[in-house]
C-alpha cells in the first residue's frame, strides 16, 4: 500500500476525450446566441470546480454562478464564497438542483442580470423575446437536474456520473426564460495536482482515471486537517488515529468496517470505494474543501 502511494504522488488528471474538444467548439459557436451564462459549480469545491476556459470563452456575456449541492457543503464556507463573488461583481446564490432549494430566486436574479437587455429589448419592440442562458459546468456538478427543475420536466438524463450530457439540448424554462445545456467539459490538463484532487474527490472524472486508493488516501490527507472531527465520528476513529500517516487510516477504516480478505488483510480498494461514496453522498458531513482566494479573475 505504501509502495503504491509513492510511486502516485507525482501523478496528474489528464483527461480530454475528443467528444470535450468538440464541446468546447460547440460553446464557441453558439455563445453569439445567448444573452447570459450560468455556470454550476460545486460548492464544496466553488474554485477547482469552474472551468477556466470559461473566462476567455464567456468573457463577454453576463454570467451567474450557482453554488450547488450546498446542501452537503459548510454553510459558512458557502456565504464566504457568495460574498466573495459579490465582492468580485459576480452573481452567485446556493443551490440544491435536486430538490430545487434556492432556486426560485434564479428567474429574478436573471432579469436583475439581464436588466439592461430586457430594456433594450422592450425600447426595441421585441418585449417578448426569451431570455437565452447557456448553462455550462464540469461534469457531475449537477446541470441536467437545474435543467430538469427549471423546466419541470424531467427531460434530460441525470446520473451521479460524469459525462452523461452529450449534446447540446434547447429547454424551455417558462416565464420566458430558455435554457442551452450543453455537455461537461474539463480543461486538457490540471497543472494544480491540488485541483485534479478536488474534481476526482467529487466524482467529475472517472474513478478509473485514477487509482481509486490514491484518490482516497489524498482526501483523507484533507480531511484529517480540516475536518478531523468527522472522521472520527464516522469511522469511529480515535482521536490519535488521525495523526497517522493517510494510508495508515484507509486500513483504519477499512478495519473498523470489517472490510478483510484471506490472511486477514484489510481490503483498502474496497475502503477506498467506501470512502469517496459516503464522501460523495455527503454521509461524513457539509464538507467544503476551500475557501475563497484572495483574487481570481472572472
Amino acid at each position: 500500500m505504501g509502495d503504491k502511494m509513492s510511486n502516485s504522488q507525482k501523478q496528474v488528471v489528464q483527461w480530454f476525450p475528443g467528444h470535450m474538444a468538440k464541446t468546447r467548439r460547440q460553446i464557441k459557436e453558439c455563445l453569439p446566441l445567448v444573452d447570459a451564462v450560468t455556470e454550476i459549480v460545486d460548492a464544496r469545491i466553488p474554485q477547482s470546480s469552474r472551468n477556466p476556459e470559461l473566462d476567455e470563452l464567456a468573457s463577454n456575456k453576463p454570467r451567474i454562478i450557482l453554488l450547488n449541492k450546498s446542501d452537503i457543503a459548510d454553510d459558512r464556507a458557502t456565504k464566504q464564497w457568495i460574498d466573495y463573488y459579490e465582492s468580485q461583481g459576480v452573481f452567485a446564490i446556493a443551490v440544491d438542483c435536486r430538490t430545487g432549494k434556492g432556486l426560485a430566486s434564479y428567474e429574478s436574479l436573471v432579469r436583475k442580470v439581464l436588466k439592461d437587455k430586457i430594456e433594450s429589448n422592450n425600447a426595441k419592440g421585441m418585449s417578448g423575446r426569451p431570455l437565452r442562458i447557456m448553462v455550462v459546468g464540469i461534469p457531475n456538478t449537477g446541470k441536467s437536474s437545474f435543467i430538469n427543475r427549471m423546466s419541470g420536466k424531467n427531460r434530460l438524463k441525470v446520473a451521479d456520473r460524469p459525462g452523461v450530457t452529450r449534446q447540446n439540448q434547447w429547454v424551455v424554462a417558462g416565464n420566458g426564460i430558455e435554457l442551452l445545456d450543453t455537455p461537461g467539459v474539463l480543461w486538457p490538463k490540471f497543472e494544480d495536482k491540488e485541483v485534479g484532487d478536488k474534481i476526482a474527490f467529487i466524482g467529475s472524472v472517472k474513478d478509473e482515471i485514477m487509482d481509486v486508493e490514491t484518490i482516497a488516501v489524498r482526501l483523507i490527507d484533507v480531511l484529517k486537517t480540516d475536518y478531523a472531527d468527522r472522521l472520527c465520528d464516522r469511522y469511529k476513529l480515535q482521536p490519535y488515529s488521525v495523526k497517522l500517516e493517510s494510508y495508515e487510516i484507509l486500513d483504519e477504516i477499512g478495519r473498523k468496517r470489517g472490510m478483510l480478505v484471506r490472511g486477514g488483510e484489510i481490503d483498502t480498494e474496497r475502503a477506498a470505494n467506501m470512502l469517496l461514496d459516503e464522501y460523495r453522498g455527503g454521509k461524513l458531513g457539509r464538507i467544503t474543501l476551500e475557501r475563497p482566494p484572495k483574487q481570481c479573475d472572472f
